[in-house]
């Protein structure tokens, strides 16, 4: 019995040492610079974009994971990783299949031009890739089971940078089961978001601007079998700049509700695609840029300077990158307004907002119609033209409550005067 036991004892350190040999020659030999360059070289080709990288290490303790270090995507912008660290799944290899347990990426600079320029090289290095069709049900990708980003900085398309940290669950349709995101840095510190999945619906509870964001969402198919999202949330106590900087235009304390869907057959087009509704009310509004009181006084001609409101409300309807306000109502002890804005997809604002001031001049209210103008960084407010040739024929009759009395008149009457 001894014997038997010193024979599996040794053939057990035979075969250990024989992986342990295996496991070093393989290190050594992706670690080389040979095998590096033939990596670098075949990645380059696929992805249509040269593609650099620092080094390959395989690591078997305290996990077994390969790893790139110092990769450089050369799109421009560049696309930088310190590290990226895969771990396979080591039943899948088993069965001869690639399955990535956990994706680790650590220190990346990821910004939406690159991407948008890589996916376009892409195309461009596969045109009949674009063309080919998967059978239904097919995924183009395996997707790693779990995704870790440790101090990832995203930026836009305006060059605004966010330091994210977040780990996702990926269930074996490719749907996220678990999502947990954090902002240490940039345009978006301080929020926080989880996401958990349960069978086709998500619960989204998150913090920014000091306020909270709750909501459901749930995905389906159209009539066409894409895929698409459809859900609902709300908004409580949440600074309105937050979503609007670097622009500080408008100030308040944000109470919304939204109703958003989208098609997800492209999820880079996501962002032009997305339709929302939402009605809000905005407490303790501050409109920077401009002084509506001075604006009727001025009848328009006035700048500059800021409007306070107590209240401020009406419904918000996007269509991919542009915005409509509709319904819009403003009050404070010192004026009220109504009015309706557009913000298209470059940010140029459009549109009507009627004030009228609690205060009378010469015993006569004053109240204008302004046509909005400039962009959300620098909002204007002038009359048309309408209104402004009757506000002229007002100030030569009475100046003072003439100019707004009659840049009303000559609103209402712009056929006259065009508009």
């Amino acid at each position: 019995m001894n014997r038997v036991l010193k024979w599996l004892l040794g053939i057990a350190a035979v075969i250990v040492l024989a992986l342990a040999g295996v496991a070093l020659a393989l290190k050594s030999w992706v670690g080389s610079d040979d095998f590096r360059l033939r990596v670098a070289k075949e990645v380059s080709a696929a992805a249509g974009v040269p593609v650099e990288l620092g080094g390959l290490t395989v690591d078997v303790w305290p996990l077994p994971a390969v790893a790139v270090e110092r990769a450089v995507v050369k799109s421009n912008p560049p696309l930088s990783f310190e590290r990226i660290e895969a771990r396979p799944v080591w039943s899948g290899l088993l069965q001869k299949k690639l399955e990535i347990s956990t994706l680790y990426v650590r220190n990346a600079v990821i910004s939406q031009d690159a991407i948008a320029a890589v996916a376009a090289a892409y195309k461009k290095a596969h045109p009949d890739k674009a063309k080919e069709k998967k059978p239904a049900g097919e995924a183009t990708v395996q997707l790693p089971q779990r995704i870790v980003l440790d101090k990832v900085t995203w930026v836009d398309t305006k060059n605004q940078r966010s330091v994210i940290d977040a780990t996702a669950r990926i269930d074996d349709d490719g749907l996220p089961a678990q999502v947990d995101i954090e902002v240490s840095q940039g345009r978006w510190e301080g929020v926080q978001a989880k996401l958990q999945r349960t069978g086709n619906k998500w619960a989204l509870k998150g913090q920014v601007g000091g306020g909270t964001i709750t909501g459901r969402f749930e995905t389906s198919k159209n009539a066409r079998s894409e895929p698409q999202l459809q859900g609902e949330f709300d908004t409580a106590n949440v600074e309105v700049s937050t979503f609007t900087a670097p622009s500080k235009t408008l100030t308040g304390r944000l109470e919304a509700h939204t109703n958003v869907q989208a098609n997800l057959k492209d999820l880079g087009a996501l962002p032009d695609v997305l339709q929302s509704q939402t009605k809000f009310t905005i407490r303790n509004a501050v409109v920077h840029g401009i002084d509506l009181q001075q604006a009727v006084k001025t009848v328009g001609m006035n700048r500059g300077g800021e409007t306070r409101l107590d209240t401020l409300a009406g419904q918000l309807v996007t269509r991919g990158r542009a915005a409509e306000l509709n319904n819009l109502v403003a009050s404070s002890g010192a004026l009220s307004a109504t009015g309706h804005v557009t913000m298209s997809a470059e940010k140029n604002l459009g549109g009507n907002v009627n004030v009228n001031l609690a205060e009378k001049v010469a015993g006569q209210a004053l109240g204008v119609p302004l046509v909005v103008g400039g962009t959300l960084d620098s909002p204007s407010v002038t009359l048309s033209r309408a209104a402004l040739a009757g506000a002229a024929i007002g100030t030569l009759i009475a100046p003072g409550p003439g100019t707004a009395a009659g840049a009303n008149l000559g609103d209402k009457l712009k056929g006259l005067f065009g508009k």
